[in-house]
C-alpha cells in the first residue's frame, strides 16, 4: 500500500512539472554516529552508556505557479538495526510536511496544513531540525507582507484525534489542543524587531472529569542589532493564563553579543534565564518558563539537559555562555563552554543546595566535502556538580559525555521553471 501511495505521488508531482511555472524535486539522506554517556540524565554509578546509529531520509517535493505553492515531503526515520533484515514492514515512515499556499498578490497568501512553523532564533517556534523526525504542525496561516522590511503571520491551530461525531479527549497530552497566535518583525536598518502573541490551549479532565481547555499566553519581543564586525540581541517573555488547572505566570530573558575578530575568527558571550520554581515548594502554580515548541537543542548545551523533553515544571536555569568560532574555505569549528546554575532553590531533603548545576563543554567541527555532502562531529563533556545529582538523579563523577559523527547528502534530484 505504501509503495502505491508513494509511486502516485511521485507520477503525479512529475505531471504537474510539466504545467508548473516552478517545480523542485530533492532528497536529504543524514546517518548519525551518537555514543551517549550520561545524555539528558546523569550516568549511575559502573553504568554503560549507549552506541547507536540513526538515520533521516526525505523527499521533498516543491511545485510553484503564480497564485499556488505546494510542498510535500515524505520522511523515514530508523535506527539502524529496528527493523529486521527480512521484515516485511517499515514502520518508521511519515509525512513530515503536506502544505499548500493560496497567493493573491505579492503581500498576501494563506497557508493549510502539515507545516515547520520557525520564528527568529527558534526559542519559542523551531522546526527541531537536529532531531531526525523534526517537528511541524497542522495549521492555517495567515502571511501579509506590505515591504520587504515587514511583515506579519497570524497562525491557527485545532487538534482532534479523530473524525468522531461526539467531542473526545484530546489524548496526546504532549501537545496542545490548540492555538492562535500572531508574529510581526520588521527590519529598521540596523535593528529588527519582532513580537509574538502566542494563546495555547491545553485539553484536560478536571476535577468533575469534565472536559477543559485551559489557555496559556506567552508574549514578548525580540531584538536584533548589526553593524559592522559587532551584532547583538536581546528577547524577553512572560508567559501567564492557566495549565492543567494551574496558574501561570513564568519569565525569560536573553542577551547576546558577537564579534568578527577577523574573517576567520568570530567571538560570542551570552546569558539566558528561564524562570523556575523551589524544588521543595508546595503550591501547584506553574512558575518555571515554558520555550514550547522551540528548537531545545540549540540552546543551554548540546547535552540536552534542559528542555529537551524534560526539565519542564523544574527549578529554572541561568546559562552564561561563550563561543569561539573559526571558519574558512571548507571547514568550520565551534567551541562553547556553558556554566549552568538553577534559577530557583534546590533543596536536598531541608538541605539549600548551591545553585550551581554544573559546566559543559561543547566542540563541534564542521567540513563541506562536496557541493551536497557536508560532514560534522562533535563532541560535549559534562562536569556535574552535587546539586545536579540531587535534581536529576545519578552519579557526577562517571563519565558524562557525548560523541556524534554525521553525514548529510542534500542532492537536487529535478529542477523545472519555465520561462
Amino acid at each position: 500500500m505504501k509503495k502505491k501511495l508513494l509511486t502516485t505521488i511521485i507520477a503525479s508531482l512529475f505531471v504537474f512539472s510539466a504545467l508548473a511555472q516552478q517545480f523542485d524535486l530533492s532528497a536529504e539522506l543524514r546517518p548519525r554516529f551518537e555514543n551517549k554517556q550520561g545524555y539528558q540524565l546523569l550516568l549511575n554509578t559502573n553504568q554503560e552508556g549507549s552506541n547507536f546509529v540513526s538515520q533521516r531520509t526525505r523527499l521533498n517535493f516543491g511545485f510553484k505557479n503564480e497564485k499556488l505553492k505546494l510542498k510535500i515531503v515524505m520522511q523515514n526515520v530508523r535506527v539502524w538495526g529496528d527493523v529486521g533484515t527480512l521484515s516485511s514492514d517499515d514502520k518508521a515512515s511519515a509525512l513530515h510536511e503536506t502544505w499548500a499556499a493560496y497567493i493573491p498578490n505579492n503581500k498576501i497568501s494563506f497557508k493549510f496544513g502539515r507545516q515547520e512553523i520557525v520564528y527568529d532564533d527558534h526559542r519559542i517556534f523551531g522546526n527541531v531540525g537536529w532531531a531526525q523526525q523534526a517537528r511541524s504542525h497542522d495549521a492555517f496561516l495567515f502571511k501579509y507582507t506590505p515591504n520587504a522590511d515587514n511583515k506579519l503571520d497570524i497562525g491557527f491551530a485545532l487538534n482532534a484525534d479523530s473524525q468522531s461525531n461526539v467531542d473526545n479527549l484530546y489524548s496526546n497530552a504532549a501537545d496542545y489542543k490548540s492555538f492562535q497566535y500572531a508574529w510581526y518583525h520588521g527590519d529598521f536598518n540596523a535593528i529588527g524587531v519582532s513580537f509574538l502573541l502566542l494563546n495555547t490551549g491545553i485539553e484536560y479532565l478536571d476535577i468533575d472529569a469534565s472536559q477543559t481547555i485551559d489557555y496559556m499566553q506567552t508574549i514578548g519581543p525580540r531584538l536584533t542589532y548589526k553593524s559592522g564586525k559587532f551584532n547583538a540581541n536581546v528577547s524577553a517573555y512572560l508567559q501567564t493564563g492557566k495549565s492543567l488547572n494551574n496558574d501561570v505566570s513564568t519569565s525569560y530573558f536573553a542577551g547576546n553579543i558577537g564579534y568578527k575578530v577577523t574573517k576567520e575568527w568570530s567571538l560570542g558571550l551570552g546569558m539566558e534565564q528561564l524562570s523556575g520554581k523551589d524544588s521543595n515548594a508546595s503550591s501547584t502554580d506553574i512558575k518555571s518558563f515554558a520555550p514550547l515548541f522551540g528548537t531545545n537543542h540549540k540552546f543551554n548545551g548540546f547535552m540536552d539537559y534542559f528542555y529537551v523533553g524534560n526539565h519542564a515544571n523544574s527549578v529554572g536555569l541561568t546559562d552564561i555562555n561563550m563561543t569561539l568560532g573559526y571558519s574558512k574555505d571548507k571547514f568550520s569549528a565551534k567551541l562553547t563552554p556553558h556554566l549552568f546554575s538553577a534559577a530557583a532553590d534546590v533543596f536536598d531533603g531541608t538541605t539549600k543546595m548551591d545553585a550551581n548545576l554544573g559546566t559543559e563543554i561543547d566542540l563541534t567541527v564542521g567540513y563541506k566535502i562536496a557541493k551536497d555532502i557536508n560532514l560534522n562531529a562533535g563532541y560535549s563533556k559534562l562536569f556535574a556538580t552535587r546539586t545536579l545529582e540531587v535534581l536529576k538523579g545519578g552519579d557526577k563523577n562517571e563519565n558524562n559525555s557525548w560523541v556524534w559523527v554525521m553525514m548529510t547528502f542534500k542532492p537536487t534530484l529535478f529542477s523545472h521553471k519555465a520561462n
